[in-house]
């Protein structure tokens, strides 16, 4: 087989993201491995663009990256998107316990977690340690997760301001598969603003709904 790198750390990086090409016609097995994985992650390439395949324990992800080539390729389609939550939508419950956990740090700003457990597929609500909390200014630890248990959402807010992801949120982001939320406005009298995004392959995407039951979807 021919390799595609011959420096051996070169290698390893592209089969960590490995990148497959569409069949015009039929089907493609490693493809199909890769949608049915537990955790994996790679690309695959039709006539229609370019699709980012990424799975966790609890997400499901299809998202095209880049636009329909102009040249000619024989390949077949990438498919529709897909972003489904494999661990299911969070109770409400835990969204009401986190809302008021940071209503009572006004007028400071606060974190928690969402984690999911892959065997008993149970969710936890985890409040992190926290080093310094102003009402600007939040520095916390991320988890320390146990076997089995996944960081699903990674909440924080901005006490009284706004609802919105900073330059400094997104440094904090850049490399991680996660559902980012804030918070502000939390003691506005018609209650408070969220923004929501999911965090994967170096991108920040729109939820298609947000991931709790029974909530409205985010601003």
């Amino acid at each position: 087989m021919t390799m595609l790198a011959d420096d051996a750390t070169a290698a390893a990086v592209l089969d960590a993201m490995p990148c497959y090409p569409v069949p015009p016609f039929g089907r493609s097995p490693v493809i199909e491995a890769l949608r049915a994985s537990r955790i994996g992650h790679g690309l695959a390439i039709g006539h229609d663009g370019v699709m980012l395949i990424l799975r966790r324990p609890w997400l499901a992800l299809d998202v095209p990256i880049a636009s329909p080539i102009a040249g000619y390729v024989p390949y077949g389609s990438i498919g529709a998107s897909r972003a489904d939550l494999r661990c299911g939508l969070i109770p409400r419950r835990y969204f009401v316990q986190i809302l008021e956990f940071l209503k009572a740090a006004l007028p400071n700003e606060a974190a928690a977690f969402i984690l999911w457990n892959e065997a008993s597929r149970e969710f936890a609500v985890e409040f992190p340690d926290i080093d310094e909390a102003t009402p600007t200014r939040l520095v916390y630890r991320m988890p320390r997760l146990p076997p089995d248990w996944h960081m699903v959402c990674d909440i924080h807010s901005h006490a009284r301001g706004r609802a919105f992801f900073s330059a400094t949120d997104d440094a904090d982001d850049a490399h991680a598969t996660k559902i980012a939320i804030v918070f502000g406005r939390l003691d506005h009298p018609d209650g408070p603003t969220m923004a929501a995004r999911l965090c994967a392959g170096g991108m920040f995407l729109p939820l298609p709904r947000c991931p709790f039951a029974g909530v409205p979807d985010a601003d």
